[in-house]
């Protein structure tokens, strides 16, 4: 079977399925993704073919607004056009098609490979209402934005109409896609590495700015996200932290995630939303408790999970973060917001807690009272990593439904090279 990888940030997604479907000696793998992103995937399988296009210009400022997107999407799939035609010319015809359509790189496959099946990684569908879009009155959309969503579907949709299938890693981020897809999506997430994403002991966990160390057993929260802002609730945390430090002189509180902005806007200041917050909250955070540390190599990353005694996670209604599945893959006691997706996997009284996304009030009595009653927790966490291993584990359960779907559409793939 001939698979074919298209993502621009290459392997992202398909960490795990490139390099499953490469194990394969009947199997030929080829991943196509911008240059300097593919350069860093050297190695991730020796069966792998890399192919990367440079980065493609933007939209010209005198674009309409609502279609700079569109614009800079359709020069990104001519650039995987090209790549691709060139690889036809060489003999590489694919069966599968495995594509990401956020950046437009699915626009045009199958022009190029007409008999392909492709399968859409299908991560999020933006809605004016009843997701992320309106959800948080402390940064309001206008009725622009909400016109601009409509225009910002539109390549999406384009590659769906083309597409033979679609997977996405929630059940209500399937539902996110308009109805008449739906039937066409299977919901199977890309899993955790269960044996590796453990608990365990950890000791002279060296924190920054030589304030000393931490092991196992001292009372410590965590709080992580790709980087620092309110999609991920950041605010409602920084909000809680005085009266949890206040309830828990012992505590100290590990905050990992950078200063960019990944969703949402950036401040018009152009100061970091850490920066704003702790202007904001002043005396009241004791920065020799706090400790931003930034973004970290995974095997530390780990290391915090495993020191954690509350973890927190707080989201918008939008993709759910892999982080909160490795928290509870580590056994961690989880505090979570109570919003879509994260309903889908977090179970109060079962595997942890869930709290109103806008109450820093709640989240820190909910946190005081893990802290305070680290016996009652211990049943969660047990749950919480066996909900995991049970239901998501990468090698016993996500991975070979992946495997399973991509042999599938190969098998109804016409014209495929023998």
């Amino acid at each position: 079977m001939r698979i074919l990888f298209v993502h621009q940030n290459f392997p992202g997604q398909y960490k795990h399925l490139a390099p499953a479907l490469a194990g394969s000696p009947a199997n030929e793998v080829v991943a196509i993704g911008e240059e300097a992103n593919v350069r860093r995937a050297n190695g991730l399988h020796p069966r792998i073919r890399l192919l990367g296009y440079p980065e493609p210009q933007g939209a010209a400022q005198e674009t309409h607004h609502y279609l700079r997107g569109s614009e800079a999407a359709v020069r990104r799939g001519q650039a995987v056009l090209r790549v691709a035609m060139a690889l036809r010319q060489q003999g590489f015809v694919p069966g599968v098609i495995c594509a990401h359509p956020g950046w437009g790189e699915a626009l045009f496959l199958k022009d190029v490979y007409p008999d392909a099946r492709l399968l859409l990684y299908l991560e999020f569908f933006y809605r004016a209402r009843g997701s992320d879009m309106g959800f948080d009155p402390e940064f309001p959309t206008s009725f622009d934005d909400q016109c601009r969503l409509r225009i910002r579907n539109a390549t999406q949709l384009i590659s769906l109409e083309a597409a033979d299938a679609g997977v996405s890693p929630t059940q209500w981020q399937r539902d996110q896609y308009p109805k008449p897809f739906h039937e066409r999506i299977q919901v199977i997430h890309d899993g955790v590495r269960t044996d590796q994403v453990c608990p365990g002991p950890v000791v002279d966990f060296v924190l920054p700015g030589n304030r000393g160390t931490l092991r196992s057993g001292a009372e410590v929260i965590t709080y992580v996200a790709r980087n620092l802002e309110p999609y991920r609730g950041f605010h409602t945390f920084m909000r809680a932290l005085p009266a949890v430090l206040a309830a828990r002189p012992k505590a100290q509180v590990l905050i990992v995630g950078g200063d960019e902005v990944s969703y949402g806007r950036r401040l018009p200041t152009g100061e970091s939303y850490r920066d704003a917050y702790l202007r904001e909250l002043g005396d009241l955070i004791d920065n020799r408790r706090v400790h931003f540390m930034g973004k970290l190599p995974y095997r530390s990353f780990l290391d915090v999970l495993r020191l954690s005694c509350a973890h927190v996670y707080l989201t918008y209604p939008f993709v759910l973060s892999w982080s909160l599945l490795e928290a509870m893959s580590c056994g961690c006691p989880v505090i979570a917001s109570d919003t879509a997706p994260v309903r889908e996997i977090v179970k109060p009284g079962r595997n942890g807690l869930l709290v109103d996304f806008f109450s820093p009030a709640a989240l820190a009595n909910a946190v005081i009272w893990v802290l305070a009653h680290p016996e009652p927790m211990q049943p969660l966490r047990a749950q919480a990593r066996r909900d995991i291993q049970e239901h998501l584990d990468l090698e016993r359960t996500t991975l070979p439904q992946l495997v399973a779907l991509v042999n599938g559409l190969s098998s109804r793939a016409s014209g495929r090279p023998g």
